[in-house]
């Protein structure tokens, strides 16, 4: 019998229940990045009190039982009674949602974080939340569990300061996991410090001992983060361009950069937040500066009457540059709402970076020089790789799409169905071969290692042979010509042993995918394989090891004694067919690790790759040093 569905089928969720009931829609997961969301969450509302002048100092504390303490010196949340609910104004912004100061114009002229949202929603996904505010002259205190108010607000000392603090502790029931990772808050609330110029922020980890502080104040804003994201790089000219302005409601801060590495970072927030896929604000970024340069090349002669001008693509060859927003209005586009709509930010962008640039080019003739050839053998290598892909495109065409000779391919034709193995050397490729499923397991064996991309111009590029057989077996293209829906696989397994050598291997094929096949990481299509790293045997029980851990698991199991036998792969052709099929290759057994990005972090990953994989030794040598204890089961 069917469930009776009639009008008391409807639930109505009072409060926040909503928000328990479906945490995801607010916070975006229950995961680890929904747990340190709570944290963003509450410093954007101190953050907002700085934006509108009133707050230079925010302080951050994970507390030993893992609670988290937000102190500003703002203004104090209102603490008088609002007339529409009847219950204090701090009440009002902890427990109902869309709520706060953010609305209709009065309280902040901009504002980041969730719109409103923000402090109800981690008050109702925490187990208690407290909030003492510091206001004319009292402290007032009130406490929260799961949302509810505990008691009512009260006074429960004098002060003579003004501010909020804010203790939560995330609820168990909801979240996953609920302890904190410093490493992701640091990171985070340097970015922020960067965007809000002269605001002080100091993250305290009371978890150890001795206690780990970190201050970060920058009176140069977002002028010290390029220099901070350009710091491994060999930036082209000493100066930082900077533009700042407002035009029709819209303040625009701009700071750039160029280096002499070949990829572009350019990174755009709005109102504090990033906005990964761009928006209005990063295409009149664009236009601006292809424009200004476009001008000076003609003016200073290195383009020609009858040429064609350089691309937006070569003159950002090389280029950091920092694109921050602030706007009263901000409307979001796309599924994820990373992208901003505001027609008013493209034409204020377009024009205050226009304008400025053009005199500070005029200033520094030698600093437009030095781009301008730059951008110029850009243009060079990207007719060169354009000629590449032409020839490659017509002979694929003549040969009915030929894929690489070393490829085994498999049989089945759904990519949904299909994996390809990335296999180093052709004696793993041997076993990969015989020990895969030919239905559905395509394997590529590599020669040796693959070019480091981030050295190299597309031209370079993409004469590399094993490369070129990637980009012909995945069937995608690469960089501008890049289409997902030709992907011929949605598994590509990196297989590589666990050594220093299959780690380099790993990160020269992540770095290749990451500068010229973004979608494939970020759609969720690469996966790192875990082959064992011990078999141990004892009479007819054979089992494998993944990590030291399960080794002594497995001997506790079975017994530690003569009888064993343990043998400890250094590499993926020690094994034979039939041991890496079951080991590594068998969908019902294998173990897989699913590469991901952090697209709020990409200034971060950025800095990542080109420390790993660029020219400079010394800070890959402060990487690995920093880095050192992290690692696991690395044979050296």
């Amino acid at each position: 019998m069917s469930a009776e569905y009639g009008a008391d089928q409807i639930q109505i969720l009072e409060g926040l229940e909503a928000v328990r009931k479906r945490p995801g829609m607010y916070i975006g997961s229950t995961s680890s990045k929904g747990l340190h969301h709570l944290v963003y969450e509450i410093v954007d509302n101190a953050v907002d009190e700085a934006l509108a002048g009133v707050c230079d100092t925010i302080e951050v504390i994970i507390n030993p039982d893992n609670s988290v303490t937000v102190i500003d010196n703002g203004r104090g949340i209102p603490v008088g009674i609002n007339h529409k609910k009847g219950i204090p104004a701090v009440e009002v912004v902890f427990t109902i949602l869309h709520a706060g100061g953010k609305f209709g114009g009065g309280g902040y002229k901009v504002s980041g974080g969730l719109h409103g949202v923000g402090a109800s929603v981690v008050n109702a996904l925490s187990e208690w939340l407290e909030v003492y505010i510091h206001l004319d002259g009292k402290i007032y205190k009130q406490r929260y569990e799961r949302g509810k108010v505990m008691h009512p607000l009260e006074v429960i000392g004098e002060t003579d300061r003004t501010g909020t603090t804010v203790t939560f502790l995330p609820d168990k029931e909801i979240f996953e996991e609920t302890i904190f990772d410093y490493e992701v808050l640091k990171q985070r609330l340097r970015e922020m410090a960067f965007l809000t110029k002269n605001l002080k922020i100091i993250l305290k980890d009371d978890r150890v001992e001795p206690q780990v502080v970190r201050e970060f104040h920058y009176a140069g804003g977002i002028k010290e983060y390029v220099e901070y994201l350009n710091r491994h790089k060999d930036p082209l000219y000493p100066e930082i361009i900077y533009c700042e302005g407002n035009k029709d409601q819209v303040y625009v801060e701009v700071a750039m950069q160029h280096n002499s590495s070949y990829t572009e970072g350019c990174y755009s927030f709005v109102n504090n937040i990033t906005t990964p896929e761009g928006g209005t604000h990063l295409a009149g970024f664009k236009n601006a500066i292809t424009k200004t340069f476009n001008d000076f090349a003609r003016n200073l002669k290195f383009l020609k009457d009858n040429e064609g001008n350089l691309s937006g693509e070569d003159i950002r060859e090389g280029l950091t540059a920092i694109i921050s927003i602030k706007i009263p209005e901000p409307q979001f586009e796309g599924q994820t709402k990373q992208k901003l709509g505001n027609s008013e930010a493209r034409g204020a962008v377009d024009s205050i970076v226009s304008e400025q640039l053009t005199y500070f080019l005029e200033q520094n003739p030698q600093v437009a020089k030095m781009i301008l050839e730059k951008a110029v053998l850009a243009q060079r290598a990207r007719d060169a790789a354009r000629k590449a892909r032409d020839l490659t495109r017509r002979k694929t065409a003549l040969e009915g799409m030929s894929l690489p000779g070393k490829l085994a391919d498999c049989s089945d034709k759904d990519p949904k169905n299909c994996e390809i193995y990335i296999v180093e050397g052709d004696s793993a490729g041997g076993s990969a071969k015989t020990a895969r499923s030919r239905a559905t397991q395509a394997i590529l064996p590599l020669r040796g290692k693959i070019l480091n991309v981030e050295k190299s111009r597309l031209d370079k590029i993409l004469v590399n042979n094993e490369i070129k057989a990637m980009i012909t077996a995945f069937g995608t293209g690469i960089s501008d010509d890049f289409d997902i829906s030709r992907l011929r696989y949605h598994k590509i397994i990196i297989m590589t042993d666990a050594d220093v050598d299959g780690a380099h291997i790993s990160t020269l094929l992540l770095t290749f995918f990451y500068r010229f096949m973004p979608e494939l990481i970020k759609q969720g299509y690469v996966y790192l394989a875990q082959p064992p790293l011990y078999k141990v045997e004892k009479g007819k029980i054979i089992k494998y090891a993944y990590s030291d851990e399960e080794l002594n698991q497995i001997l506790t199991e079975i017994g530690r004694d003569g009888n064993n036998k343990i043998q400890r792969y250094k590499g993926l052709g020690e094994m034979d067919a039939e041991q890496l099929w079951e080991t590594t290759m068998d969908p019902e057994r294998r173990i897989l690790l699913k590469v991901t990005i952090d697209e709020e972090e990409s200034s971060e990953i950025d800095l990542t790759f080109t420390t790993l994989m660029g020219d400079k030794v010394e800070p890959r040598r402060e990487f690995i040093e920093a880095n050192a204890k992290y690692v696991r089961n690395l044979d050296i």
